[in-house]
């Protein structure tokens, strides 16, 4: 710990010299003790059993929210708009399957589908009943991407009926279509296929889930659907949207195609290939719900921390406060602490406002804590905060996101995701982790849809340039694989063995924090806008 403190005391006195470089006031330095005490408690404490998974809406937000707030009045952090609470609009609806599973009629047979097992099924919609009376149509994977010349809603009308869609997109499988088999476009992603489904009138999608194709496993499916599943609250009280969303598994869509008389694998192949033709399975289904329905205001937490002559021009350091709450038993524990996902992200903005507030001299620009909510339900907060920010867009310089910064040791360079997207930023990254005596490697590939996956991408989709980085490869490979034998062999991934442990190395995640704090105190006292070169994200930043 001793070379450790050493080493990061160095490392804040060169992100003190970078910050000077860029006009601001110099850094107070790394004090690793009291910094890894700060984490280490916070993390203990949000993931503690009585928060009970964090889960919105439930009885269990107000303590967190009131948690997370103290800490930043704690910090110093001020309220906004006279509170540290933005409401947050939610509904939440329990999708209760008469019968608790589904029947489906083909011209070879009829098939009961087990809910949970073999189909999850919910509604958005904020009614108490749901009744889908719909034949079944196979369309590709649910894409209608005209600058990628693919539509496969193109001649036929799903007005009315379910659509069955695979997960990914087509350069999943050809290198040669969309972005290729390393970067999962928008498209891929499953909110994506509800949308779109909701767009062309279809009753109902399922997405055919495939573990390599979707990135995760089916628990994370059933794990993420026990409760009452969460949207923002429209004012049509969600009509908009698809009445009907799932998933189904790979077996159970066998059996599906089996009683349609169609060949499953044949007909996944052919989707997969331009000129794809949608198809009718010649099966029918009538689905009937009871719903529980709750709406109420769940709440991002926000602290602000003036700036001086540039204070009404903000940086966000954002992190999202929820879990899931307390669900299916596993191992004798149904309370999903999520102590890495994101406890430790919270946890990390408390250091980094610590930070902030014990500089000799405040920085001309404001500095915007956000803990939002919902992540796991959507990226839902983060999504209404864009919708109705608080400061404008147009005066918002970056956001850097933390989800997950847990137990991790350090490590022998800097990994950012979405290289090339924004020069600018690559190049701040490039040199906040050359104060670390780090190299950088940019990965420009997204396989598993990870750019979507947390609430950075709702403020990319507005304009707001991002930060991805952090520690990737060890810096010594045996001490790691020794750790991560205390981890055992099961991912703790949307698990309740998600908890915190007092064996967790925070080495890594502190220096993740102090590349995160350098740049952003940097970019806080040196005026500069970075901006996008990626058209989409460019186009969203000059309509601001």
């Amino acid at each position: 710990m001793k070379k450790l403190s050493l080493l990061l005391f160095f490392i804040g006195c060169a992100m003190s010299a970078m910050a000077q470089r860029g006009g601001g006031a110099p850094s107070n330095q790394p004090n690793v003790n009291s910094d890894e005490q700060l984490l280490r408690t916070s993390i203990k404490e949000l993931s503690d059993d009585s928060f009970g998974g964090r889960r919105p809406l439930s009885e269990h937000e107000n303590k967190t929210i009131n948690y997370i707030a103290e800490k930043f009045k704690e910090a110093g952090l001020q309220p906004v708009n006279g509170s540290y609470f933005q409401d947050v609009p939610l509904l939440s609806v329990k999708t209760n399957i008469k019968g608790n599973a589904v029947t489906l009629k083909g011209k070879k047979g009829s098939l009961t589908l087990k809910n949970m097992d073999d189909i999850v099924l919910w509604t958005l919609h904020a009614e108490k009943k749901l009744k889908i009376k719909a034949e079944l149509i196979f369309a590709g994977f649910g894409i209608n991407a005209p600058e990628y010349g693919w539509n496969d809603y193109e001649g036929i009308d799903v007005k009315g009926k379910i659509v069955v869609v695979m997960v990914n997109d087509p350069g999943f499988y050809d290198d040669n279509l969309f972005r290729g088999k390393n970067y999962m476009t928008y498209y891929g992603r499953w909110t994506y296929k509800f949308e779109e489904a909701s767009r062309q009138g279809a009753a109902g999608c399922i997405i055919i889930h495939e573990t390599s194709a979707a990135s995760y496993g089916w628990s994370v499916v059933q794990n993420g659907r026990t409760s009452g599943q969460l949207s923002l609250n429209s004012p049509t009280g969600n009509k908009e949207l698809v009445p009907l969303q799932g998933w189904i598994t790979g077996e159970a869509a066998q059996k599906l195609f089996d009683i349609a008389g169609k060949p499953l694998q044949a007909s996944l192949d052919a989707a997969k290939k331009r000129g794809f033709a949608s198809f009718p399975l010649s099966v029918t289904t009538t689905i009937e719900t009871n719903n529980d329905v709750v709406t109420g205001n769940s709440h991002n937490v926000v602290g602000v921390l003036p700036g001086t002559d540039l204070k009404d021009e903000y940086i966000i350091y954002s992190a999202h406060w929820d879990h899931l709450g307390i669900g299916p038993v596993v191992d004798g524990d149904s309370i999903y602490n999520g102590a890495g996902d994101n406890a430790s992200g919270v946890a990390a903005m408390f250091v980094i406002a610590n930070k902030f507030k014990n500089l000799p001299q405040q920085p001309r620009r404001s500095i915007l804590f956000l803990a939002v909510t919902a992540e796991e339900s959507g990226l839902l907060g983060s999504q209404y905060y864009s919708e109705h920010p608080l400061f404008p867009l147009k005066k918002t310089v970056v956001n850097f996101n933390m989800d997950g910064m847990g137990d991790k040791l350090r490590t022998a360079e800097v990994r950012a995701s979405g290289g090339g997207l924004s020069k600018d930023i690559d190049r701040y990254v490039i040199e906040g982790a050359a104060m670390q005596g780090k190299p950088v490697t940019f990965s420009t590939t997204n396989q598993g849809g990870g750019f979507f996956r947390s609430d950075h991408f709702n403020f990319a989709k507005v304009g707001i340039p991002v930060v991805l980085a952090g520690g990737s490869r060890s810096l010594d490979e045996k001490a790691a694989a020794e750790h991560r034998k205390l981890w055992g062999d099961k991912s703790t991934y949307h698990q309740p063995s998600d908890e915190y442990h007092d064996w967790w190395d925070f080495s890594g995640s502190l220096e993740d924090i102090y590349l995160y704090y350098g740049i952003g105190l940097r970019l806080a006292n040196d005026g500069f806008f970075p901006k996008w070169d990626d058209a989409t994200y460019k186009t969203a930043r000059e309509k601001q």
